[in-house]
């Protein structure tokens, strides 16, 4: 279905795992895809190469979205390229980092952790604004975590995603009047490179013995809810977070 024909989306983060498939499905839906990747140019031209495989048109822009300066150089290579306009925003980037205690993290750490997670949202949404109107919509990534405290040394990890979720709820409010929707979408356990980083695979065994569903999730399933979040049949949906973790978390 090309309900996204003739809309531009920036998708931070889209050089793998979930923000390659958000990028590949909203290209595949019509849309004209902007994606940002950090270290991997290899996976970001796989990225742009399976799009193109699909009918879409994307372009890779490297940049560091804690900093405010490549921010805005992916904003503006996205509308150099496809107008002065953007309709989807989709904030992939963030991570764990890696597992620390409150005694063991340093305050660096904390602060990367925050970085990562909250001000590249934050950044990448105030310089996208500008460009986004009505019928705009801006796509957050959140975590079960953010509800259930997240698992060993998740402590900073789960304080930012929690934090996104208030982000994701004010910024709702205050361009709702501008008729941009902001929601977020918040995963469980998905099968991704995140979990094979820094889950041990007993303990994913174990948790997705636990899901009423009895699996992982998969990165394109996460991309199917973005994507209707991000379509008109989501028009009246905003203000929102949506769980995506198989039933092993109810709110």
């Amino acid at each position: 279905m090309n309900n996204l024909q003739g809309k531009v989306a920036i998708v931070t983060g889209g050089g793998r795992d979930i923000g390659r498939q958000i990028s590949i499905l909203l290209a595949k839906a019509g849309a004209k895809v902007c994606f940002n990747y950090f270290d991997s140019e290899e996976q970001a031209a796989e990225t742009k190469e399976m799009i193109a495989e699909a009918g879409g048109e994307a372009i890779a822009v490297q940049g560091d979205m804690t900093k405010a300066d490549q921010v805005q150089k992916m904003v503006s290579a996205c509308v150099e390229q496809f107008g002065q306009q953007i309709d989807i925003v989709v904030n992939v980037v963030g991570g764990l980092v890696a597992r620390k205690t409150i005694e063991e993290m340093d305050v660096e750490f904390w602060d990367f952790v925050m970085d990562v997670n909250l001000k590249s949202a934050f950044l990448v949404s105030k310089y996208s604004v500008p460009f986004m109107s009505p019928g705009g919509a801006i796509v957050n990534f959140s975590s079960q975590a953010a509800r259930d405290g997240g698992g060993p040394g998740a402590i900073a990890y789960a304080t930012a995603k929690g934090a996104v979720l208030t982000f994701t709820r004010g910024l709702a409010k205050e361009l709702g009047p501008k008729g941009i929707r902001v929601n977020a979408v918040s995963p469980g356990m998905i099968a991704t490179t995140f979990h094979d980083t820094f889950t041990k695979s007993e303990v994913r065994e174990k948790v997705a013995g636990m899901t009423p569903l009895r699996r992982e999730g998969k990165a394109e399933e996460v991309a199917e809810l973005v994507k209707f979040l991000a379509s008109p049949e989501a028009s009246f949906v905003t203000g929102a977070s949506m769980e995506i973790n198989g039933g092993t978390y109810f709110i």
